[in-house]
């Protein structure tokens, strides 16, 4: 498949893009890329929404974004620009408008850039599936075309730019009805409006391609690209972000997979992380994943892909053999590396998830309990957990009494020169430069083979993607773990980084499991266990935010903004602490009904304010519950999830092995 979407599979190369001004600040073109976050004071509140720009300016951000639902708050724009200059911030500010085209003519006249959604700027979002014909669809555009007129010739006046800001979840009704809630109909949405643009010749244009669900996000980005390259359009900036990210280090995981697998292809001009937290705290996440990319141009040279053997813009999983537990139809599975512990003891497992129980001498683990360990010559001196195996160095295992319920690890040469294997399954380190013929042909020749794939190289992700083209390409069907090692990063560091180089694979497809390591030399044995433990929940984090293994609840919880009408910290913390153990369960904690059930989409239930103390109850798309008292409303969202049939109580989420 040709490559249509970015400039390089394989070494760093930022695309090109127009250069756009927002307030003396510019965009795009050879503009180093941007960090920008969004207020949450309510826009009505002047001094307040001042201070919080003021601290969101001094983290790092460059534009701030602000609410404007109404002409009230798009008025107040210009009292709150006026304050800033007064106090000496030019910092630009973008007004954020849903459904209301009137406020966004107005602030086009006051701020540096307004940002509209196609889903829902003239359109109200019904949720109604609408039989379009071809010619019903045209007199629709044309409705839409001359709604959108005004703002074009109001933003070519007075010099604004403007973000066609397309969100998965709030896709209208006229384009869900032809292409459904997928990346093309995304794509799609925003193209109807930046026609418009064109035809005016208005091109201060930044568009975005935002979802929850990070495989969505991405291939949506991407398929934009490729249709602008197609339809001989401006190719504007991107603004990237994942929308509803959530708190915490699911957050920071779910912007990272999704994000930084743009940013390593050389995709984005402008980053926005949005975190359920104060939008302070968010711009120095977005420089954490920017700043990875200052000095990429020295990486290790990696032989170049004219095609891609993957399609870039749908999801399909490698097609490898199952080995055990590992590839086939399973899910990707987690290796934990305990190699450097010695004088290991049954408490030691605790920071893998399995939890020894003296009293019951049993066992239980968690829903983030690892699939193997790996000991290197280390070997665990007592009965493991059923269903926990362990790896070894390939000169320990030979000589342990049970070779059977233990695994070897080979490095090519001894691989080669061994006499002895597993009859099931062995595991073969391999770096991202090892690829030649001898491997090629030990590939082809044994079935029990999974390989630990590992790479030195800066450019890491790129570098083992060649790698997995070159076994698709040889039709090699052997399955792959990935193997990251990071040494001296602060934690934040390492679970943006590790989610990047491994989640972009995995959202490709990429993969079949992950062994993550964060080492420093010369630690304490509590130290080393804290880090063991931090590796093992960022791996099963990366791998529920890119959609390829869900081990706990996921909440899909927006970052706030003055739109919002209860406090989102407090309740996203109390609605945390009553169903963090239903795996798999997606729940919507939505700050208003703009960012409710489209928003939401994913969701498999919802709570959505809807008024001053009052919220809304879904279950997927659907209202189960108006005006719930938000006193009530966690009671009430916890009975509509065992109506549902999904709620387990506690006690039974704790499996005794």
């Amino acid at each position: 498949m040709p490559r249509k979407y970015c400039n390089s599979l394989t070494k760093y190369s930022r695309r090109k893009t127009r250069e756009v001004n927002i307030g003396g600040v510019p965009l795009g073109g050879d503009n180093p890329i941007r960090v920008q976050s969004m207020t949450t004071i309510d826009t009505m509140d002047t001094m307040g929404s001042v201070e919080q720009t003021i601290r969101m300016v001094e983290s790092g951000c460059e534009y701030v974004r602000i609410t404007a639902p109404s002409l009230k708050e798009a008025q107040n724009l210009e009292a709150i620009k006026k304050e800033l200059r007064a106090r000496g911030y030019a910092v630009p500010l973008i007004a954020d408008i849903h459904f209301t085209p009137n406020a966004a003519e107005l602030a086009a006249r006051l701020i540096e850039k307004v940002r509209i959604n196609p889903g829902n700027y003239a359109d109200k979002k019904k949720f109604a599936e609408i039989e379009y014909t071809d010619a019903s669809y045209q007199e629709e555009l044309a409705r839409i075309r001359e709604r959108f007129i005004p703002l074009i010739k109001i933003c070519k006046e007075y010099g604004t730019a403007m973000r066609i800001g397309t969100n998965h979840g709030s896709l209208s009704d006229r384009i869900m009805s032809r292409y459904g809630d997928t990346p093309i109909g995304m794509v799609e949405s925003a193209l109807e409006f930046l026609r418009v643009c064109e035809e005016f010749n208005y091109h201060d244009i930044v568009l975005s391609m935002k979802s929850s669900n990070t495989q969505a996000m991405v291939q949506a980005y991407r398929l934009l690209v490729q249709k602008i390259d197609e339809e001989g359009l401006q190719p504007y900036p991107l603004h990237l972000g994942v929308t509803e990210a959530g708190e915490g280090e699911d957050g920071r995981i779910k912007s990272a997979a999704g994000i930084g697998t743009l940013l390593e292809d050389g995709l984005g001009d402008t980053v926005r992380v949005s975190l359920t937290e104060e939008p302070e705290f968010e711009a120095p996440v977005a420089k954490m994943l920017i700043d990875r990319y200052t000095h990429r141009s020295g990486h290790t040279f990696i032989k170049d892909i004219e095609t891609t053997p993957v399609d870039p813009f749908t999801y399909h999983r490698r097609e490898t053999r199952g080995i055990e537990n590992i590839g086939g139809g399973n899910v990707p599975r987690v290796i934990a590396n305990v190699s450097s512990l010695s004088d290991q003891q049954y408490k030691d497992l605790k920071s893998v998830g399995h939890f020894y129980l003296p009293e019951l001498d049993k066992w239980k683990m968690n829903d983030q309990g690892v699939d193997y360990i790996y000991s290197g010559n280390n070997p665990i001196p007592y009965m493991l957990p059923n269903g926990l195996k362990q790896i070894l160095g390939f000169n320990v295992w030979q000589t342990q009494s049970d070779q059977i319920n233990n695994y070897p690890l080979y490095s090519l040469p001894d691989y080669q020169q061994a006499t002895e294997k597993h009859s099931n399954l062995n595991f073969l380190r391999i770096h991202d430069t090892d690829w030649s013929n001898d491997l090629l042909t030990v590939l082809k020749n044994d079935d029990t083979l999974v390989l630990l794939l590992s790479t030195d190289n800066q450019h890491a992700m790129p570098a083992l993607r060649r790698f997995f083209f070159e076994l698709i390409s040889n039709e090699i069907q052997n399955p792959v773990m990935i193997w990251r090692t990071y040494q001296d990063l602060s934690e934040e560091e390492f679970q943006l980084y590790s989610s990047t180089d491994t989640g972009a694979l995995l959202i490709d497809g990429l993969g079949d499991g992950v062994l993550l390591d964060a080492k420093d030399k010369g630690e304490s044995k509590s130290a080393v266990l804290t880090q063991i433990k931090i590796t093992n929940q960022t791996a099963f984090g990366i791998l529920q935010a890119a959609r390829t293994r869900m081990s706990k609840t996921e909440y899909i919880s927006c970052p706030s903004c003055g739109r919002t009408l209860f406090d989102l910290q407090e309740t996203t913390a109390m609605i945390r602490k009553r169903t963090d153990h239903l795996k798999g369960v997606k729940i919507g904690i939505m700050g208003c009904i703009v960012n409710g059930p489209g928003e939401m989409a994913d969701a498999d239930y919802g709570y959505v304010g809807s008024g001053k103390d009052k919220i809304t109850l879904y279950k997927g798309q659907e209202v189960v519950e108006r005006g719930v008292p938000t006193a009530e409303a966690v009671d009430r969202l916890i009975d509509i999830i065992k109506d549902g049939g999904d709620w387990v109580d506690v006690e039974s989420v704790e499996v005794l092995q």
